[in-house]
């Protein structure tokens, strides 16, 4: 899973010189405060580092150059304590290339109302020096995310944190690297898209590879690392009587092992954190990855089926997101619907559901892929667990990318499912699944998604935001009505950005 730790967050404060370098000593302690206060709060996800105090333009310029090279940093929160005059923030914020967060607050919570005189107002000025600082902001266009409200609320912080989680999603996609086995789905239009414009706008690459490739790299997997890999299964799940060491079809758990070991060597060896493969590209592999898929992808690996390198993106960028906190992320799908009362989903998909949303211990299993006339592959098979969840898809409408987020709450299956040979997830789409389908299909989104109990919809907004994409959310205040509407607004400002 995703190291966090290692990563930086700069904050930034401004100033000016005009104020003397009394003032400047405690606006920098003021500010390391803050920072050692907002990195101590439980789950933030990175370090966070004090920067000196910026008084000038090459100041900031240099800064934020260095930001722009430094491997560590994912992005910038300013806080302006005095007046900073915004001109001087012009060339380091048009050349700045990560992510920026604006922290409207003010270092002391309440006024001191008996003793208030123009020190105490000269220095604690972020009322109006942060307006200048937003208005810079707006002036050139910048993409950013303002959180305001005292900066030791429990809110001011978690909103930090969720944006902080979305820039290192960000800085991950930079340079991210995943593998195509064999193409997507013949005739299937939502998991196509424009790859270089994925590239351009989200900064990873999607490469290509015959399905030959993976399986000369499956046969040279050693016969004793296939059986210490298939013992591994035997303790880590409830695995099914034929499956077991002596069972009548052991040779197929043996056979699923070596794929993923040959699965993994290749995505190790080419640097991948992603991949997708589809049931319709098999020649020279024995089994549909099953079980490999679904424990690659509870490492952190991204996946997406049917050659969905969209989803297999944005699943990779969730786990990013989620890392260290509860609940589990997966590659979904909405599978078919239940009209009781209330609507629900059921969502599964052919065999690729990760493990870390399970409720249960996993059983190990096999049974027919019943689609595509291929061999039998073993899975893990599980209920998920009860709680609120998010569901994303990506989608590539030709002139931009779009991400839709429905708000969903999980709940156990009505009955028992002892015949459904896949692992699966039952979910009430908020507001109602008769509302959230409606706005998702004139979304545009897709039958795949990333699904997570860790993230929230929160989360996936910012992500959309520090990307530049268009979002969409579908939860508990939305109407179809006025979801049409914001379709109909982004068509207009989309078509009038490209001009």
């Amino acid at each position: 899973m995703h190291n966090l730790s290692q990563l930086e967050l700069w904050f930034v404060t401004g100033s000016q010189n005009l104020y003397g370098q009394e003032i400047l000593v405690t606006v920098q302690g003021h500010s390391e405060q803050i920072a050692r206060g907002l990195a101590q709060s439980a789950n933030f996800p990175v370090k966070i580092v004090a920067k000196p105090v910026m008084t000038s333009a090459d100041a900031i310029a240099r800064l934020c150059a260095e930001a722009n090279r430094d491997e560590a940093c994912i992005g910038l929160v300013t806080w302006m304590h005095t007046f900073s005059p915004a001109k001087m923030w012009i060339a380091g914020l048009s050349a700045l290339q990560k992510p920026l967060a604006h922290l409207h607050t003010q270092f002391n919570r309440q006024l001191p109302w008996s003793t208030i005189d123009m020190d105490f107002m000269n220095l604690n000025q972020s009322a109006h020096g942060d307006r200048e600082f937003g208005f810079i902001g707006a002036r050139i266009g910048l993409r950013r995310k303002v959180i305001t409200g005292f900066w030791q609320d429990e809110s001011v912080v978690s909103q930090l944190s969720v944006w902080a989680r979305a820039a290192v999603a960000w800085h991950d996609s930079q340079g991210l690297k995943i593998a195509r086995f064999g193409d997507n789905m013949r005739n299937v239009a939502v998991t196509e898209g424009d790859k270089v414009e994925a590239q351009l706008r989200l900064g990873y690459s999607v490469s290509g590879y015959g399905i030959g490739d993976l399986a000369d790299r499956i046969v040279a997997v050693s016969d004793q690392d296939v059986e210490k890999l298939a013992a591994e299964y035997d303790q880590a799940y409830e695995v099914a009587p034929a499956l077991r060491a002596k069972g009548q079809r052991r040779p197929e758990v043996l056979t699923a092992a070596r794929i993923e070991l040959g699965l993994r060597a290749f995505l190790n060896e080419g640097g991948f954190k992603a991949f997708t493969d589809t049931f319709e590209d098999l020649h020279g592999v024995a089994q549909l990855p099953g079980i490999a898929v679904q424990r690659l992808m509870a490492e952190g690996y991204g996946f997406g089926a049917e050659g969905d390198w969209k989803s297999a993106a944005l699943v990779r960028a969730m786990k990013v997101m989620s890392a260290g906190l509860d609940g589990g992320t997966s590659f979904m799908e909405d599978y078919t619907y239940d009209f009781g009362r209330p609507s629900k989903v059921l969502g599964a998909h052919m065999l690729e559901v990760c493990p870390s949303i399970a409720e249960q211990k996993p059983s190990l299993e096999i049974h027919p892929l019943s689609i595509g006339g291929k061999a039998d592959p073993v899975r893990l098979v599980f209920n998920t667990r009860s709680g609120p969840a998010v569901n994303a898809c990506l989608v590539d409408l030709g002139n931009r990318l779009r991400i839709v987020a429905n708000a969903v709450d999980v709940i156990p299956p009505d009955e028992p499912l002892p015949k459904l040979p896949v692992a699966r997830a039952v979910w009430v789409p908020q507001p109602s699944l008769e509302t959230a389908a409606t706005a998702w299909i004139y979304a545009g989104g897709s039958h795949h998604t990333g699904f997570s109990q860790a993230l929230t919809i929160d989360h996936i907004a910012d992500f959309a935001q520090i990307a530049g994409i268009e979002f969409l959310a579908i939860d508990e205040h939305t109407s179809v009505r006025e979801f049409q509407k914001e379709l109909r607004w982004n068509d207009v400002y989309y078509f009038l950005k490209e001009r």
